[in-house]
């Protein structure tokens, strides 16, 4: 949770009631550093007693400048959310004279940026193999690279700036866009090249922000959930083979159902919980994408075989 991007300016409320009392574990981190803004836990363990532990969760976060508070009754706190939505916050040492001028601030605040902030600087190719991958970085979680490696495949991760054309004249297998923070909508320069992305005729598999992406390129529309989908506990069902399937998630905003012209794509996969969209295949096109996430880790992994799929379409698309 700490070190998923998708978290980038988002404060994070843990509801079991003791954290941190197996430690760090450096080599499970998604990402090279912890995203959240802040951490609201009931009881912060002193002590992480895991044997593969680097650091306790209390250092961790020191070393990390993330603020932490403790002592809060989180199961009020997630009763409150859940009853009146997502909503900004403030963690804070200090005692404000002045609660209209701080309460201004925390109503103005908004998430802006967070992909940039998040996205890799420089590309960097991640194992061997006879296929070859194209990974936009939008944020994304290690594991989704590590799913493609372990499937034989050489991984190359890039900037979620780098234009189209440098994909499309690299001689790739595959496109993979990944999952991120933020508003999908404000990544205006993005989605115009995933308008090229889409047409060149190679296989693509999106996950999460890249699925949002992919959507909103393609002539849909997304919008801001009211609570978001968070964790590993959400049904999804695969309304081709009529499946369930228990997935984890991580996401604010959605794509809006009546904004998906038929001729372009169709609805793959829904929430069983709130009937909204966690899937599209695109028609004529060689495009699954989908807003859960199968490279879970720890899990749950029933979806994972999603990886296998984009295995097979790049191999029928090189075929071909």
């Amino acid at each position: 949770v700490l070190t998923d991007p998708s978290y980038a300016g988002q404060s994070v409320v843990m509801t079991y009631p003791l954290i941190g009392n197996y430690g760090v574990c450096l080599e499970d981190q998604e990402s090279y550093k912890p995203h959240v803004e802040g951490f609201v836990v009931s009881e912060l363990a002193r002590k992480g007693s895991n044997f593969r532990k680097n650091i306790d969760l209390k250092d961790y976060l020191i070393e990390h400048d993330i603020p932490c508070i403790q002592g809060i009754d989180t199961r009020y706190l997630t009763k409150m959310i859940r009853n009146k939505g997502c909503m900004n916050g403030m963690i804070t040492t200090h005692q404000y004279d002045n609660l209209d001028e701080i309460m201004k601030k925390i109503r103005d605040f908004k998430v802006t940026g967070v992909v940039e902030k998040t996205t890799c600087k420089a590309p960097y190719t991640l194992g061997k193999g006879y296929r070859k991958v194209a990974l936009y970085d939008f944020g994304a979680k290690t594991n989704i690279a590590k799913c493609l490696v372990a499937r034989g495949i050489e991984v190359t991760v890039y900037p979620a700036s780098t234009p189209a054309s440098t994909i499309i004249d690299g001689n790739y297998d595959g496109i993979m866009l990944s999952n991120g923070p933020g508003d999908p909508s404000e990544n205006v320069t993005i989605i115009e090249e995933i308008k090229k992305l889409a047409d060149s005729g190679l296989p693509i598999f999106a996950i999460c922000l890249g699925h949002q992406l992919m959507a909103l390129a393609t002539g849909a529309d997304t919008e801001k959930m009211r609570w978001g989908h968070r964790g590993g506990n959400h049904p999804v069902k695969d309304l081709k083979s009529g499946r369930v399937y228990i997935s984890s998630q991580n996401h604010g905003y959605v794509i809006k159902e009546e904004t998906i012209d038929p001729n372009v794509a169709e609805v793959s996969f829904i929430n069983v919980n709130d009937k909204t969209i966690e899937g599209l295949d695109y028609k004529n096109k060689n495009i699954r994408t989908v807003q859960f996430h199968p490279e879970a880790c720890p899990g749950p992994q029933d979806t994972n075989y999603l990886f296998d799929e984009f295995m097979d379409r790049m191999k029928g698309a090189k075929n071909a």
